[in-house]
């Protein structure tokens, strides 16, 4: 099946722009103007379009091709407010900083921390060794009903990774002007989280030669998500 099928503008334009859309704070006047400077004249409207399109299979691809995550989860949830009405961004990351999931609810209750909780079994494919949370008492009912096995923390400082990820967040957040519905932001948030994964490449830890080869790497594996 071909994806770009009955889209006037070739593959590589598309996957660009939506490239650009997903991995900086970018809108989409900004991407027409950078697309238009290299001699390609299309609408901030086709843009939007195809970034609602392409950007959930882009991100189901990628997703499928991740590498795997670690054992031990950082979970932490903030509050998004949406039309007027606020709402909870539950993330899980691991000891890399790779987000395994970003999932936006209604309540922050046991029910919603169960249900979060499942969406990370399923991603993960078997229990973590450990999970890193706040006090929240949400998180240890779902933690003694669906993974008592796992160590379970909530030492003061140590869910500063989890805390500290929410900022890509309210970057894109303020980027858009606020995000307009629960599927937009859900839809925005998971794409934007897959291709930070993807160039999640640990600069500071490695040196420059070894970071080159990662990020060739890196947009190979991208090349192959959008092909």
């Amino acid at each position: 099946m071909n994806t770009y099928k009955r889209h006037r503008f070739p593959p590589d334009i598309i996957s660009y722009a939506v490239w650009l859309y997903h991995r900086f704070n970018l809108n989409h006047r900004d991407i027409e103007d950078l697309l238009a400077e290299r001699g390609i004249t299309v609408s901030r409207e086709a843009i939007r379009l195809w970034c609602i399109k392409f950007g959930a299979i882009y991100t189901r691809r990628l997703k499928r091709k991740h590498r795997g995550y670690g054992d031990t989860f950082y979970i932490d949830e903030v509050f998004v407010r949406i039309n007027g009405k606020q709402h909870y961004l539950w993330r899980a990351v691991d000891q890399d900083g790779d987000v395994v999931d970003v999932y936006l609810q209604a309540r922050r209750d046991g029910a919603a921390a169960k249900r979060f909780f499942r969406r990370l079994l399923r991603s993960h494919g078997s229990e973590p060794r450990k999970i890193v949370t706040d006090k929240l008492r949400s998180y240890g009912v779902a933690h003694r009903e669906l993974i008592p096995e796992a160590i379970h923390s909530t030492q003061q400082y140590e869910n500063n990774r989890a805390e500290q990820s929410h900022e890509a967040t309210r970057v894109r957040e303020r980027g858009m002007r606020k995000f307009k519905s629960v599927g937009q932001a859900q839809r925005v948030l998971g794409a934007h989280a897959a291709v930070s994964n993807l160039f999640n490449l640990g600069r500071h830890l490695i040196g420059a030669k070894h970071y080159r080869d990662l990020r060739v790497s890196a947009f190979a594996e991208r090349s192959k998500a959008v092909a």
